[in-house]
């Protein structure tokens, strides 16, 4: 197999529960730190009831972060994608006029449902929340975040449930291999709602305390907060210019098994196939892997077909390698998952860790698989990320470390 050119990644940002930048999410992980809690900050009818992973900025400190007037309709979810944007701009040194075609590709699900919820009888009464109305179709954050940054040669949205920011990288990656760009912006964000605090609920998958990772006793998620995104560019583009690559994003495969609206198929078809290609694409062997951040999400659904998964890829227990679910930190930050899970690959590569799957105590009896539970310093050249949406909407990224 012949991998084709790495597509290198110049910049990252994040922003989620356990930290406001790149640095303190890292800070976090290593201190095994996690930012589960009673909801306080949402008005929900689940306040102080159900767990999440709240940010602690309200509304009004993102605008004056941003130094936008606050007069100007955003939502909570465009909010915090601008601020991790940025990040990842500020650190790839990011020229709006420098000539290079830059596309910005952006994931959510939530969208404006924040604000539809806050202010939808206001609508019906009144003028003076009524220009938060278009704010509501998913796409139109992403149409903010272009004019923000001045990006305008190609913007989109991704919104496959779980799997949206993911996604938004591998469309990324395509298009920039493709010959279509030269640079994109990818990755995704979603605040907090009623609307989908009240959905899990529903479906009987929100656990009342802390989430289990691929615990035996596992009986449901925590929902989060959060953003990221990536610039990822031509590695002759990266050549160019002073900031050296961060990581490089070398595989993805993305597969939709279609076998149920919300749960995965008994035996992770789509999971084995979506990490099947981002082998394939990225010319590498399941045994080059040293590190699997899983989408582990502590359902029992879930974390039973992805173990499932794995096993198919590697055949044994014995030949899986280190592997963790990072969502006990954070909470499931729903289409931001692919995203932030993305960063903490790419921490993973430049500090040579392991992260800690917390809350786990026994393994899944039908599986028997033990995901790595205490911080783990290792070599680590390749990274396998996972991230699977309802309606069996599966992908995987594959990153690998930049070598000096």
């Amino acid at each position: 197999m012949t991998p084709p050119e790495p597509i290198a990644i110049t910049g990252m940002g994040a922003i989620s529960a356990i930290g406001e930048d790149v640095a303190s999410n890292f800070h976090s992980l290593e201190q095994s730190r996690h930012g589960i809690g009673r909801i306080t900050r949402l008005d929900t009818f689940h306040h102080d009831r159900l767990m999440a992973g709240e940010i602690d900025l309200s509304d009004k400190a993102l605008y004056e972060r941003l130094a936008i007037a606050d007069h100007e309709a955003y939502t909570r979810s465009t909010l915090l994608a601008l601020v991790a944007a940025k990040e990842a701009l500020d650190m790839a040194g990011f020229d709006r006029h420098d000539g290079y075609r830059t596309g910005l590709i952006s994931a959510t699900t939530v969208g404006g449902m924040d604000a539809t919820e806050r202010y939808y009888d206001d609508y019906l009464s009144s003028a003076e929340h009524r220009h938060f109305i278009l704010t509501h179709p998913c796409g139109y954050g992403a149409e903010q975040m272009a004019r923000y940054f001045g990006v305008n040669d190609f913007v989109t949205t991704i919104s496959t449930a779980c799997s949206s920011a993911a996604n938004a990288i591998m469309l990324g990656g395509r298009m920039i291999r493709a010959g279509l760009l030269d640079r994109a912006i990818v990755g995704g964000a979603d605040c907090l709602s009623k609307f989908t605090i009240n959905g899990f609920n529903s479906l009987m998958i929100y656990s009342a305390t802390h989430c289990r990772p691929f615990d035996g006793s596992r009986d449901g998620l925590n929902l989060g907060e959060a953003a990221a995104y990536l610039v990822l560019e031509t590695a002759g583009l990266a050549a160019r210019r002073p900031q050296k690559p961060l990581a490089y994003l070398s595989g993805y495969g993305n597969a939709n098994d279609a076998f149920h609206q919300t749960a995965s198929s008994d035996n992770g078809e789509g999971a084995y196939l979506a990490m099947k290609s981002a082998l394939q694409v990225a010319a590498l062997h399941p045994a080059d892997i040293d590190y699997i951040n899983a989408h582990g999400t502590a359902t029992p659904n879930n974390d039973l077909t992805e173990g499932h998964a794995l096993l198919r890829i590697y055949g044994s227990k014995d030949a899986l390698p280190a592997f963790s679910s990072t969502k006990a930190f954070t909470g499931h930050t729903l289409a931001a998952a692919g995203a932030i899970e993305a960063v903490f690959s790419i921490l993973a590569l430049q500090h040579q860790v392991v992260f800690p799957n917390l809350n786990f105590s026994q393994p899944i009896a039908s599986l028997d698989i033990l995901p790595q539970t205490q911080l783990k310093h290792q070599q680590i050249d390749h990274v396998l990320s996972n991230s699977f949406g309802f309606g069996g909407n599966c992908t995987a990224l594959l990153f690998s470390k930049a070598h000096d």
